[in-house]
């Protein structure tokens, strides 16, 4: 694709994208760089598919790929990596194993919340294999760049992904960075002088400065620095003493000293936090000293104030005024209500300076990103912190938080520091600017024809972990163009947004990937939250999309190791969720046998079929949990109600199915064509002894608990007397609503016992009984919910999951409905199944 100007025509083909930036015409064009990155939804993506992609069709598509199994290393310290810095990223070098695990070279590849666009990186870094194939023995024909669309709903987001990108040749870049770097030192690095003595001056590395409090009981002023430093007070001592009457009190009771402040730019008086420098870190004749600020320092700083700076942003934060979001805070957000509020005026004379200055080079975006990247720790934002003297402490991640005390970095210094590890990034990576396109909008509605693109690997918003949109507002106000917050897919109260909200945007993205992606194709969804209604509403987005999870794996960053997740276990850590997209013909067929048990039947065999037949890791055979009875019972049903298909069969006769239909290994279930390769495996190689880690909370993990202790890898049957003890170790903490039954009742209903007094978990032949008995208790305990009136306050949760699906297979979608309002929320939304029958019941009364 040829470099082309992007035109007001242009965009007015796609302003009625969703997710289209709040900003001028005038800035998205200059912002953009057509037809590879636009600051807009990109109007020339069905030209890069055109010109790149293979058109599928299902009678001569031959695609075949296993869930990709492998460890995974970070990676963390790569050069393009650090490049910049951002809210949430996965290092290029582990989504490159993924991508060349699931696509060929020349392969079309989708990320629609790509962040900085590691994607984009790990694509085209695909044409250079590295040590690929010697760890993972991927075969030949793995070498070669693959074609990548990258998205994302913010504009510094996407400006960033296409700086990362984009072709870049470094001996040029270097020789424009140096030129730049040096004509903005000759203008304005004056204002980073100061004395050394009486005839020389050294060069101001950074400044520190503290704010000033005032005591509560007799009003002197004092530097919070010194309040906090005093002899005796420890960095972390909440009790400090007023260094002028003595009292003694909370640091936070001592009043911040407010100044009144008139803005010559927005031409209005503003009261702000007084602060004042109080020491200053330089080089001299290479050296460093210290020293604190003297006259020749502070008659600067005046002669800053009243410097005439060139253009900088001042628009009022959010456009909201002083209380402008998620993130504001009274106490030190207290006269901020403007960008440019953020930085001392030193900074914003040299920001400004730097942001014009790069206008007239080439790599003139390389520049302002590098600027982008530098906004954090130019502001006040960044932290100083005695106790960590020897290092920069930085800003608080994930938040806008301002500190009592901050760094003042020379700017100018710090960006030719960043720029070295942009031109270590250029020589490891040299992209060409045709394997990749941009596009900067919401994933709700992606400028992307149907059924186009091979791989999808995307690590999506987690929920109300970070606000984006508010976190991105200061870099954007330098751009010019705004994200726009409306299909924002957070949970936010700022803008009256909850998990149900969330859950909804995630489904409309879900779908739209399913909508893009071939059938028969993988997509990868890398996954972070501490809270189980936010990884539920993910997983229902995943399979209300029309997607089937495959394979979940617990992704260990410390040791850059993947383990199975447990689907009963409590999410806590990164998730590497893998899915596929069924193919059509196992659509209709499967729509053409509704309401017959055969439809169970074609589910499991396509979904083994999408299965590794075996998996070998540190020398032993792992066990797929995805191929054992329980998980895929979970995964037909899921599908089913998903997508509108009645349930054929009950939990009883599936499993007795499960053992007349399928080959039975190891509790695994295995195709006629999958098990030679087991066996053959097995011989060789031992089973890995697993036991998942369960955080047993109710009755359903409580199950999960027992039957992996008297299963025969563990411990076999045991008695009651001897699992009572090992029981009430791991029960610790049963969620709030939770009518947790005794271990004798959960043995009862759920296992056999033999002549010797010992539990066990009960063989094939007669689990059916097992099941239908306990089925038969539990029913008839959720009657007694339904007859019951008011809130329910404490029940079996298993009770509850028991009802759900005998309402559904009996459609009465209004009693879900009716006792889903009666149960506390996070019961409901901590609850994948429950949810599921909730959600969809919900809209179907």
């Amino acid at each position: 694709m040829e470099p082309r100007k992007l035109t007001i025509e242009d965009i007015d083909k796609v302003r009625h994208f969703e997710g289209f930036p709040a900003g001028s015409d005038e800035d998205i064009i200059a912002l953009s760089d057509a037809p590879y990155y636009t600051a807009c939804p990109n109007p020339f993506i069905s030209e890069f598919v055109k010109n790149y992609g293979v058109p599928y069709d299902e009678e001569t598509d031959e695609y075949s790929c296993d869930p990709f199994a492998s460890d995974v290393s970070e990676g963390k310290s790569d050069p393009i990596y650090m490049a910049h810095s951002y809210h949430t990223k996965v290092p290029y070098r582990a989504i490159k194993r993924y991508i060349q695990h699931y696509t060929k070279p020349g392969d079309i590849v989708l990320d629609a919340y790509c962040g900085t666009g590691m994607t984009g990186v790990a694509a085209q870094s695909c044409k250079n294999v590295d040590d690929v194939m010697s760890l993972f023995n991927m075969g030949e024909n793995i070498e070669g760049a693959r074609k990548v669309i990258l998205n994302d709903l913010s504009p510094v987001a996407t400006f960033i992904a296409y700086n990362c990108n984009r072709e870049a040749k470094a001996y040029e870049l270097s020789e424009e960075l140096d030129a730049w770097l040096t004509e903005v030192q000759e203008r304005v690095g004056w204002v980073y002088k100061t004395s050394h003595d009486s005839q020389h001056e050294g060069n101001i590395s950074y400044s520190v400065w503290s704010q000033v409090v005032l005591c509560p009981n007799c009003g002197q002023s004092m530097l919070f620095y010194d309040l906090t430093t005093a002899p005796g007070v420890k960095p972390k001592d909440r009790e400090v003493k007023c260094l002028h009457c003595g009292m003694k009190g909370d640091k936070a009771d001592f009043i911040k000293s407010m100044q009144p402040v008139y803005d010559n730019i927005c031409g209005e008086q503003v009261d702000r936090i007084e602060r004042k420098p109080i020491k200053i870190f330089y080089s001299f004749a290479g050296k460093t000293y210290e020293k604190e600020p003297d006259e020749i320092d502070i008659q600067l700083l005046e002669k800053i104030e009243q410097y005439p700076a060139k253009w900088y942003p001042t628009e009022k934060m959010m456009f909201k005024g002083s209380e402008w979001g998620e993130f504001w805070r009274a106490g030190y957000h207290n006269g901020i209500t403007r960008v440019h509020h953020f930085y001392t005026k030193r900074n914003l004379i040299v920001l400004s300076e730097l942001f014009d200055s790069a206008k007239k080079y080439k790599y003139c975006s390389i520049m302002r990103e590098l600027i982008i990247a530098s906004l954090p720790r130019a502001s006040i934002r960044n932290r100083f912190m005695p106790e960590y003297a020897t290092r920069h402490v930085g800003t608080l991640s994930g938040t806008l938080y301002v500190p009592p005390m901050f760094e003042e970095n020379n700017l100018i210094e710090a960006i030719r520091g960043r720029s070295k590890k942009i031109l270590t990034a250029c020589s490891d990576l040299s992209c060409r600017s045709e394997d990749y396109i941009i596009s900067t909008g919401s994933i709700t509605q992606l400028p992307i024809e149907d059924n186009c693109v091979d791989y999808i690997f995307t690590d999506p918003p987690f929920g109300n972990n970070l606000i984006y949109s508010e976190l991105n507002f200061i870099s954007e106000s330098w751009l010019g163009v705004y994200t726009n917050s409306a299909p924002e897919s957070i949970v936010s109260t700022s803008q009256g947004k909850n998990v149900d909200d969330y859950k909804e945007l995630m489904k409309r993205g879900f779908n739209e990937y399913f909508r893009v992606l071939k059938p028969n194709r993988w997509i990868t969804v890398e996954f972070h939250n501490s809270q189980n209604a936010v990884w539920n509403a993910i997983q229902e987005a995943i399979q209300a999309a029309g997607f089937v999870i495959a394979d979940v794996r617990v992704l260990d960053k410390k040791k850059g190791t993947t383990k199975q997740l447990s689907y009963a276990m409590a999410v806590k850590q990164d998730l590497v969720i893998s899915a596929y997209k069924p193919k059509n013909s196992f659509r209709s067929e499967l729509t053409s046998k509704a309401g017959t048990e055969e439809t169970a039947w074609l589910f499991v065999r396509q979904h083994l079929e999408k299965m590794n037949s075996v998996i070998i890791k540190d020398g032993k055979i792992e066990i797929a949990s995805e191929r054992q009875a329980h998980l895929l019972f979970d995964r037909m049903v899921a599908y089913h109600v998903m997508n509108g298909i009645p349930v054929p069969i009950d939990a009883t006769d599936f499993y007795h199915g499960l053992d007349e239909k399928f080959i039975k290994r190891d509790g695994m279930y295995f195709l006629a064509d999958q098990v030679n390769e087991y066996d053959t495996a097995r011989i060789k190689t031992e089973v890995e002894n697993i036991q998942f880690s369960l955080f047993v909370t109710n009755e359903k993990t409580a199950i999960s608990w027992l039957y992996q202790q008297l299963s025969e890898a563990v411990c076999g049957p045991q008695t009651y007397a001897e699992l009572q003890p090992k029981f009430m170790q791991e029960v610790k903490s049963v969620d709030k609503f939770e009518d947790m039954p005794e271990l004798s009742v959960l043995l009862e209903e759920n296992f056999l016992q033999d002549e010797n007094s010992r539990w066990y978990v009960p063989d094939i032949t007669k689990e059916g009984d097992v099941a239908k008995l306990r089925e038969k208790k539990l029913w008839k305990e959720f009657e007694g919910y339904m007859n019951s009136k008011g809130k329910l306050k404490l029940f079996r949760s298993e009770a509850i999951r028991v009802g759900f699906s005998r309402l559904w297979k009996d459609k009465n979608y209004q009693a879900i409905v009716d006792i889903a309002e009666r149960l506390p929320e996070q019961t409901i939304q901590e609850d994948a199944n429950l949810l599921m029958y909730y959600d969809i019941s919900l809209s179907r009364v």
